[in-house]
């Protein structure tokens, strides 16, 4: 455990975007082979326009990422936080401060942004993809990449993590990521058993269903622990009948399109229409 988050302690940026791209390759692979959903539409195109977002992500992340860095020395050097609270032998002192990081800076600002008007409007470019993919995983407008930083930098002071733990937690989290939106099919009994701990393919297309309440379920990230905890855990049927995109936005010339997603969040908000009766609905929460 010591070489291992060592190995993180130090590990460059061009290793970590290695990492990364690997992921996005392998399941790129596998949803050509194995895919959930058909994939005819234009892959290439479509991962070019998330690729955009993929960039500025990058920008805003290198700019703040010294505030987290200077966030995960100082609780190192004061001692602050649960990882400094709750003895316990490494390997649980690592995985608490992942669950630390992943409910503050994955699922609780995933949830506000639902809940907040003007966040979600920035939040929505990524619900808004409607071929949901392994690069949608990257699709996020840089507003809300500052959002997820500052949130970040939050769990750091709660958690009380070094800076190898981070590391390790956003490692783990780009490539849960990348696996929970990749288009590819996996037994269901294996994916249903998984989604008691872990966030799940199937169990995270639910939450990109067009349509309330699927959409307001299924915020996590790593950890499916924190949806069953606090009640917004769903599992549909057949993810197979879901209909990606968001029911304000479905208009192809509105989410398939750079400039105008930059701008939504600086358009009038457009109130989400109220949810079909369950008995009308197309998939239930499980």
């Amino acid at each position: 455990m010591e070489s291992f988050i060592a190995f993180f302690q130090d590990i460059p940026s061009s290793q970590r975007t290695l990492i990364l791209a690997s992921g996005v390759l392998a399941f790129w692979i596998l949803e050509g082979v194995v895919p959930l959903f058909s994939t005819e539409y234009r892959r290439y195109r479509h991962a070019l326009l998330n690729a955009v977002f993929t960039l500025t992500t990058m920008v805003v992340n290198f700019s703040l990422a010294f505030l987290i860095v200077k966030a995960a020395d100082l609780t190192t050097t004061m001692e602050f936080g649960v990882m400094h609270w709750v003895p316990g032998p490494l390997f649980l002192q690592v995985l608490l401060g992942i669950m630390v990081l992943d409910l503050i800076s994955a699922w609780f600002i995933h949830w506000i942004e639902h809940k907040v008007a003007w966040m979600w409007k920035f939040h929505l470019i990524h619900h808004s993809d409607t071929h949901v993919d392994v690069t949608t995983a990257l699709r996020h407008h840089p507003g809300e990449s500052v959002f997820r930083a500052v949130f970040t930098i939050l769990a750091v002071f709660v958690a009380g993590a070094p800076i190898a733990v981070v590391f390790i937690y956003q490692t783990f989290s780009a490539l849960f990521s990348q696996f929970n939106h990749a288009n590819f099919r996996i037994p269901r009994a294996l994916d249903k058993a998984l989604s008691w701990i872990i966030v799940t393919p199937d169990m995270h297309k639910a939450h990109h269903h067009f349509q309330q309440p699927l959409t307001d379920t299924n915020y996590g990230n790593i950890f499916s622990i924190w949806d069953r905890f606090f009640g917004t855990f769903a599992y549909v049927p057949d993810p197979r009948k879901l209909v990606y995109g968001v029911d304000t936005h479905m208009d192809e010339r509105e989410h398939d399109d750079v400039k105008n997603l930059m701008a939504i969040p600086f358009q009038p908000y457009r109130k989400r229409p109220d949810p079909p009766p369950a008995e009308e609905q197309d998939v239930l929460k499980g």
